[in-house]
């Protein structure tokens, strides 16, 4: 028998589909059944590699540990990572497809429903039920030819569609309802039903509400899901969660704490590399907001990964980081540069080919004795590592495009099957690796931290509290949901 599947869409970016589909994978996993997430189409520069060697969202790797399976290609075939205000990489299938503008990228979507279908046929071959996440907002009929995300592709798989609104943000009735208005009715009547999201406060309030949007609609209501507190726990998906999930912490509120600032790049990546260390409780975590400065009190920067890394380059020294970075060196701080963070670190960084933008070349940051050349070969891909300094094991993954050489890889950080990665200077303040998801690792983080700063070991074990986070997610949807209406 063929898989069930349908789809979870909604009002807008940012309204809780992602969480909304990672609870529902984790709740019907946890009834028996054997779940695959699916996301035709995304738009994240947070990824994760996947166990065939490709690349997906991040928010579709979270979904598939929902699972409890490994992340695959097929459960996000189209994948576009921006890389300035009017481009992105696409990546089809896990592999890097070119680089395009916008109006290049409308072009080719009508070619790339065949690799969506193919994929979603695949994950229906081999379980019971495909949940499928839908991107942005329903209602973008300006977008709607040959749209994959959303109807475009659930009018293409002949599957049911449940809408999400945010009513945190204000306007829900005028957001589902609009909806409702906009939509054709061939694409209406696959819609069965609507949930209310992200509500604060007595969800009975708002009952007269939901009974208005369902008369107006005769769309059934699933219900009203409250806020979830612990969303913070699980990776976000977009840059713009890091200001409501991740945002700076109130200075002097933790004791004893060991300060982490971290510069917010423009197209800043893999950020929830900073996940496990936030969930430390003595560690305080500084994202800075452009027009910030980096204070002079912190024990660590971490310059974070980047999908543009010269432009964002660029931009840290607009912002003066440049200068508030070599001060904190000076103060005798610690500072980490991970992936495109690491090659700022150099000397020099060259773009022979052009792959972000006209050929080019820039001044790195000076802090480590190398040089970085970017190259169309990617490297995707997850590994083991030993940290050298104390000996731990660490699982991570690479994920870059470039190579980086100089004397500074002489003295480098780990050891993967006996060959060098990264690089540490002399004085052993200045890091820098190309391997990510490092500090989900327990023993590393602990071992890492505690060079910084002496401290106490934390009891966290991360990669188990978002287990039992996604288990209190499945439990919050099924105490305030109707999912048996699904």
């Amino acid at each position: 028998m063929a898989a069930k599947a349908f789809m979870v869409q909604g009002t807008g970016s940012n309204v809780g589909k992602s969480m909304l589909v990672a609870g529902l994978c984790r709740h019907f996993t946890n009834q028996g059944l054997k779940v695959r997430p699916f996301k035709p189409q995304n738009m994240s520069n947070n990824a994760a590699v996947t166990i065939n060697g490709g690349e997906i969202g991040r928010a579709q790797a979270l979904q598939a540990l929902a699972c409890r399976t490994a992340p695959h290609t097929d459960m996000n075939p189209v994948l576009l990572k921006p890389e300035g205000e009017t481009g992105s990489q696409l990546i089809v299938n896990g592999q890097r497809h070119g680089s395009y503008k916008a109006k290049e990228f409308y072009k080719l979507k009508a070619g790339l429903m065949t690799p969506v279908m193919e994929a979603f046929n695949r994950l229906k071959a081999q379980c019971d039920l495909v949940i499928v996440e839908g991107a942005g907002s329903a209602s973008e009929i300006n977008l709607r030819a040959n749209d994959i995300a959303n109807m475009g592709f659930a009018l293409k798989a002949d599957i049911p569609v449940y809408i999400a609104g945010d009513i945190d943000r204000g306007g829900i009735i005028a957001a589902l309802v609009g909806t409702h208005a906009v939509l054709p009715p061939e694409e209406r009547a696959l819609i069965k039903g609507f949930i209310i999201n992200k509500f604060r406060g007595d969800p009975d309030l708002f009952k007269e509400g939901a009974e208005l949007i369902a008369d107006k609609t005769s769309w059934q209501s699933l219900g009203i899901c409250p806020w979830f507190k612990k969303a913070a726990m699980l990776p976000a998906e977009d840059s713009q969660d890091l200001q409501s999930t991740l945002a700076i912490t109130a200075r002097g509120t933790i004791k004893n704490k060991l300060t982490i600032a971290v510069p917010l790049l423009p197209r800043i990546a893999n950020f929830d590399d900073l996940d496990p260390i936030k969930a430390e409780p003595d560690v305080e975590l500084l994202l800075i907001p452009q027009n910030t400065i980096i204070p002079n009190d912190c024990d660590l920067i971490i310059l974070p990964g980047s999908k543009a890394t010269l432009s964002d380059l660029e931009a840290l020294r607009q912002e003066g980081w440049d200068i508030d970075i070599a001060s904190h060196l000076r103060r005798g701080g610690h500072l980490l540069g991970i992936c495109g963070g690491f090659q700022m670190l150099g000397k020099a960084i060259y773009d022979p080919e052009g792959l972000e933008g006209p050929a080019s070349q820039g001044t790195g940051l000076g802090h480590l004795n190398s040089e970085t050349t970017l190259g169309p070969r990617k490297q995707l891909s997850e590994t083991e590592a030993v940290y050298l300094k104390h000996g731990v094991k660490v699982s991570a993954y690479e994920m870059h495009m470039g190579k980086t050489s100089g004397p500074a890889m002489a003295a480098p950080l780990f050891e993967i099957n006996g060959q060098p990665e990264g690089a540490c200077s002399e004085n052993g303040k200045v890091m820098g690796t190309y391997l990510h998801g490092l500090f989900a690792n327990d023993a590393f983080r602990t071992s890492f931290l505690s060079q910084i700063k002496s401290r106490e070991a934390s009891q966290l074990t991360y990669k188990n509290s978002v287990e039992q986070t996604l288990d209190e997610l499945a439990a919050h949807l099924n105490n305030h949901l109707n999912l048996s209406a699904l």
